[in-house]
């Protein structure tokens, strides 16, 4: 299965995931069998408030699972929609959220944990555990 994480930078499994889905840099998936990954630039990174495109980016792509450290109510309202289920991670890398969701220790994202805000800093972190802390 794949895995999309939106990432602050590319090391692989060693990545950031990004506090904030729909505004990371990058993406990157991850096939959970082999453990291969792949960086895909995120090309709507700046979009306005409500304006996240998360389908646009998986153009092609095979993805079962999202994970973010925070995400939107419209992104996750299109994930959703297209059978993609999201959860929310305030672990600091790929590898750490993955052995994470492996061991079914990632809470899954709901309307109630969803941004309701735009524009914070892709640092890696600042959601507060299950939400965006505001």
């Amino acid at each position: 299965m794949n895995v999309f994480i939106p990432v602050v930078e590319d090391l692989g499994l060693e990545s950031r995931v990004s506090s904030h889905f729909g505004s990371a840099p990058l993406f990157l998936v991850v096939e959970t069998g082999s453990g291969t990954c792949r960086t895909i630039l995120n090309e709507n990174q700046h979009h306005g408030h409500g304006g996240c495109q998360p389908l646009r980016a998986m153009a092609g792509e095979n993805i079962g699972i999202v994970i973010a450290g925070g995400i939107g109510m419209g992104a996750l309202a299109k994930l959703q929609a297209a059978g993609i289920r999201v959860f929310v991670s305030s672990l600091g890398t790929v590898e750490e959220t993955l052995t994470a969701l492996e061991a079914g220790a990632l809470m899954e994202a709901t309307p109630a944990t969803s941004c309701a805000h735009h524009g914070e800093a892709s640092s890696g972190h600042g959601h507060a555990e299950g939400g965006c802390g505001h």
